[in-house]
């Protein structure tokens, strides 16, 4: 099924075109045109399914007729749970809306970084992306009004739970007008995600995208015993064999990633950390500069890298294994998107073969453990597949 077939506009489809978006997702070819009906949305999927222009590419058709607000009142309010995924919907909505006739204002505005630049850029805002707590001081300061919000989208809806935020959800709930579109996306549907849809939504189109249905067949999975001393030259090696524009490796701890990214950096190789003892601003150049290739190489820890979205990304290293299957999967899912092809290689050490099995088996498909000395050759003999 083509873009074309689910009921968006000329002036999208060009826009969609011209972004070099190819054919939709599944959540897309369901949501979109219930969204362009108006209708409330219950969205039941993981990081990765393509959710972001689901709701994004109907809402600025919707708002493609209309004049933009002249004061600080925006139609449209997407609450996400963190800095990095408001900084991904609000880059991913320019990167439709550039293209359209009329350009559609979108702003990100998120804390740990000083709030009177984003109080300055709220005039004429269609689309607020917003954290609960920064918006919650924006309406404080009447900075920006919520009462005539016409779409309301809530991004990683379990997320925003579990991290706290159902006491600033709440209030901001009481600001918003009752009659509203309603767009609720969660990866999970447990308790508390049910009793805010039970709230919330009117008669939802329900839109379920399993994780399996795009952990990606795309993505060539290899795997290379070595030793712990070797493992930082081995690293070396692979990054220099290549010509992959941007690389994103994996590591357990916040310390392993800033000592790797000083081994890689001597050897001539940039690479720069990405992790929760950085702050926002570093965090957001950090991301900022792998998207846009001036940096090569990312070194992430996992729960740091629940933000990293990108598109096409050619290959990810696990330099450590995760503690669960459902983390490696995560991982390795960075990559092998939108009909793109990936790669995705774990390091493995004779301490870590084990629980690399038991991955695999929960994963369901096995990778031949190679030894590093067999990196490069044609010739595969040497691999071995894992015992059941």
């Amino acid at each position: 099924m083509n873009f074309s077939d689910i009921g968006l506009s000329k002036d999208l489809l060009s826009s969609i075109e011209r972004a070099k978006y190819e054919s939709p997702y599944p959540i897309q070819i369901e949501a979109i045109p219930a969204i362009l009906q108006q209708k409330d949305i219950l969205g039941l999927a993981p990081t990765g399914s393509g959710k972001t222009a689901a709701y994004i590419l109907p809402i600025l058709q919707l708002l493609l007729p209309h004049e933009a607000p002249r004061d600080r009142q925006p139609p449209v309010l997407v609450l996400v749970p963190t800095r990095e995924l408001a900084i991904q919907v609000a880059e991913v909505t320019e990167n439709f809306s550039r293209f359209l006739p009329r350009r559609i204002k979108s702003l990100a505005i998120f804390g740990g970084v000083s709030i009177n630049p984003q109080m300055i850029k709220l005039g004429g805002v269609e689309i607020l992306i917003a954290t609960p707590g920064r918006l919650i001081d924006l309406v404080g300061r009447n900075a920006v009004g919520i009462g005539r919000i016409q779409t309301l989208v809530l991004d990683e809806a379990d997320k925003m739970l579990q991290m706290g935020f159902r006491e600033e959800m709440d209030h901001l709930l009481e600001l918003l007008p009752k009659k509203k579109q309603t767009l609720l996306f969660s990866a999970t549907e447990d308790k508390e995600v049910a009793v805010l849809i039970q709230e919330l939504l009117k008669d939802p189109v329900r839109v379920q995208v399993a994780a399996e249905d795009f952990t990606p067949d795309l993505i060539q999975q290899e795997a290379y015993r070595v030793s712990p001393e070797s493992k930082g030259p081995f690293l070396r090696q692979l990054i220099q064999s290549g010509d992959w524009k941007q690389i994103l490796i994996f590591t357990s701890s916040i310390r392993t990633a800033d000592n790797l990214v000083v081994k890689l950096t001597k050897n001539g190789i940039e690479a720069t950390a990405f992790h929760g003892d950085k702050s926002q601003g570093a965090r957001t150049e950090a991301l900022s500069k792998f998207k846009s290739g001036k940096t090569r190489v990312l070194v992430a820890t996992d729960l740091a890298a629940r933000g990293i979205d990108i598109q096409a990304l050619p290959l990810v290293i696990n330099y450590e294994l995760p503690r669960s299957p459902k983390d490696y999967i995560h991982r390795i899912g960075r990559t092998g998107r939108a009909g793109s092809m990936g790669q995705a290689i774990s390091l493995i050490t004779p301490e870590e073969q084990h629980h690399f099995k038991v991955i695999q088996k929960k994963m369901g498909k096995w990778v031949i453990l190679v030894p590093a000395e067999a990196f490069g050759k044609e010739s595969m003999e040497l691999g071995e597949a894992p015992s059941e």
